[in-house]
């Protein structure tokens, strides 16, 4: 009767991380919460076979045994945190972590100083704790309490969508502190152990943050080291200015300097302008990294969309602020043209639209550069039914049998240049406004991406049939 708890708890853990797997695949926060299944399904299975035994030399085998899992369990669980943390420089401690588990297993193994004998309960055997018991319990508190204090600290700084699920784990994590009142058993303490349900019940909450709300999705991810990277860009965005502030005088000193012959020149002619030019570059480059990470930011976000923010929005305003604001590379705006035929309204959110078209300006831009020609044209229409806003690139265009697949999340053709989230957003933002967005393309002649909103009152102001005029 005493085993049916463990054997089911062991069952359900192989379940969890079976099914992990299975969705997952091996990355390394699977993994790590696979081995942290496979520790706690051993450590459980043993234990179920052990209520059972009435041989105490077999007793003897299994108490061993048993707890030697039992020694790499918090290690395991600190992994986990630390993956799903993103703390990469935590993983040193980790290995650090599982060295000293491997000494005690050790120690478990070969001496009675980690588990001393058993005591014979009610319920069956139980491991007795040997004099350096105390040190696997002091590794716990230590190992668990850090892996607590890097999700929470993550928690902080993460974007909306990741802290929901991090909280959910610092969740799990305070409910698996009260496991520890097994130990008492160790101790001679007699009653059933109860620790096995607690531990149940926090690596349950752990794998319906996996599977629910999606820990491991690499959009999660990625957005979460997207938005670790601002702090940094905006220290190179003060540092660029601040060059650019100081180093025309420091190039005058040096120009006077020459002048009186304190020094020789060493510049060559149009340093002073080289120098000038590299300020801008870097201020370019951090806003055109800034957009990327907006892009990734908003597209993680998209399951915590609130329509009732949205409202009425000018289409071609939305183009005209999406055009200011990207990040364009030296002659890669002169590409660009917009052609109303006539502007309309769509109910939505102005920023959301705007992350689309930097998402499409981003595509079509390394179309034409590896095309190595061709042009970008934005077509206004208002019609009914559906009013269109029509994005052609004349680029490298789209076979036919990538066609049917840019859409998915995480296709990408551009290798290690994309991570496949940026068309699915689009489509997840333009359908959420009620609209649709379909795609059409030749193969070395033209990609032609057409979204159509629902037909509001058509807004007033002047029309243009001329290529690259926006509506006041």
């Amino acid at each position: 009767m005493y085993s049916i708890l463990p054997a089911i708890v062991s069952a359900l853990f192989l379940a969890y991380g079976l099914y992990v797997v299975a969705e997952k695949g091996f990355t390394r926060v699977s993994t790590s919460f696979f081995i942290l299944c496979i520790t706690t399904v051993f450590w459980q299975a043993t234990w179920a076979v052990l209520f059972q035994v009435q041989d105490p030399q077999w007793a003897g085998i299994l108490v061993k045994s048993g707890y030697l899992l039992i020694l790499f369990l918090p290690t395991s669980l600190y992994q986990f945190l630390t993956e799903i943390s993103g703390r990469k420089g935590e993983r040193r401690f980790v290995v650090t972590s599982y060295a000293i588990a491997a000494v005690l297993g050790i120690l478990d193994l070969t001496t009675p100083w980690i588990v001393n004998g058993y005591y014979d309960y009610f319920f069956g055997y139980y491991p007795k704790a040997g004099p350096l018991h105390p040190l696997h319990v002091l590794q716990t508190v230590v190992v668990v309490t850090r892996g607590l204090y890097i999700t929470f600290r993550q928690q902080q700084v993460a974007p909306p969508g990741q802290r929901q699920q991090l909280r959910l784990c610092i969740t799990s994590v305070f409910i698996y502190f009260f496991a520890a009142v097994d130990y008492l058993c160790n101790y001679g303490v007699e009653f059933y152990p109860p620790g096995v349900v607690f531990i149940a019940i926090s690596l349950g909450l752990i794998a319906v943050a996996v599977m629910k709300y999606d820990l491991m999705s690499p959009v999660v991810i990625a957005a979460s080291v997207a938005h670790e990277m601002r702090t940094p860009l905006a220290t190179i965005r003060l540092q660029a200015e601040a060059l650019a502030q100081f180093l025309p005088e420091l190039h005058k000193g040096y120009e006077l300097a020459v002048a009186h012959g304190l020094c020789e020149s060493t510049f060559s002619p149009g340093a002073a302008q080289k120098m000038a030019d590299l300020s801008q570059a870097i201020r370019h480059q951090v806003d055109r990294s800034n957009a990327v990470i907006d892009m990734m930011l908003a597209s993680a976000r998209m399951e915590q969309i609130d329509t009732r923010t949205f409202g009425r929005q000018r289409a071609s305003e939305c183009v005209a602020e999406a055009l200011e604001a990207y990040p364009f590379a030296k002659g890669e705006r002169e590409r660009v043209s917009v052609h109303i035929v006539e502007d309309f309204e769509f109910h939505g959110s102005s920023p959301l639209f705007v992350f689309v078209l930097f998402n499409l300006l981003k595509n079509s831009l390394y179309a034409l550069k590896v095309a190595g020609k061709g042009s970008i044209t934005l077509t206004l229409a208002a019609g009914t039914p559906m009013h269109t806003l029509s994005f052609v690139d004349t680029g490298t265009g789209i076979s036919a049998a990538t066609l049917p697949k840019i859409f998915d999340t995480f296709f990408t053709t551009k290798n290690s240049a994309g991570a496949g989230i940026g068309l699915a957003f689009c489509r997840r933002v333009i359908t959420s406004f009620g609209g649709r967005m379909r795609c059409e393309s030749v193969e070395g002649q033209y990609t032609l991406f057409a979204m159509e909103f629902p037909a509001c009152m058509p807004a007033s102001g002047p029309r243009s049939t001329r290529p690259g005029v926006l509506a006041a």
